[in-house]
């Protein structure tokens, strides 16, 4: 290696067998959101501590009414993102790729309405700032129909 030169030939590349992939889960079959509210919209917000910031180490957390995330697995975009406030603009600063931010979603245990809980374990290295949730999904009404996008966001939080 130290000289350039190759020492395991390049094999056989693997086959394409997409096509034969089993489905064991069927399709969502179509979600409408709770009587009153859209998707999107906060079920719970995110609890400022009594300091009034949250610190690194801390984990603030809100709670999104949200279909099924199936409909469209957002393979270019995001489901969560933690976005800072600079100036004016929310600028997206932590996304459902980084380790350090959680997506779950789950049926709501009251009734069959579908939540997208977002947690951020606040990292060390994260700026003080005022910063906030962002979630985006999708949903139909019916199997047949056109996918729908939406978008919520969190009120703001400060981290110091």
């Amino acid at each position: 290696m130290a000289k350039g030169r190759k020492i395991v030939p390049k094999g056989p590349s693997p086959p394409d067998l997409s096509s034969v992939q089993l489905k064991l889960l069927p399709d969502p079959s179509g979600d409408s959101p709770s009587p009153g509210v859209k998707f999107g919209d906060m079920k719970h917000d995110v609890s400022i501590p009594k300091s009034g910031f949250f610190r690194k180490g801390d984990k603030p957390s809100a709670v999104f009414w949200s279909p099924n995330p199936r409909y469209d697995l957002l393979t270019e975009g995001t489901y969560a993102v933690v976005e800072m406030l600079q100036g004016k603009k929310w600028i997206p600063a932590y996304d459902d790729d980084d380790f350090s931010l959680f997506f779950k979603w789950n049926i709501d245990n009251g009734s069959s309405y579908g939540l997208a809980s977002l947690e951020w374990e606040v990292p060390d290295s994260a700026s003080n700032g005022v910063y906030r949730f962002r979630h985006f999904g999708s949903s139909k009404k019916t199997i047949g129909s056109t996918t729908e996008y939406f978008t919520g966001a969190s009120s703001a939080f400060a981290v110091s």
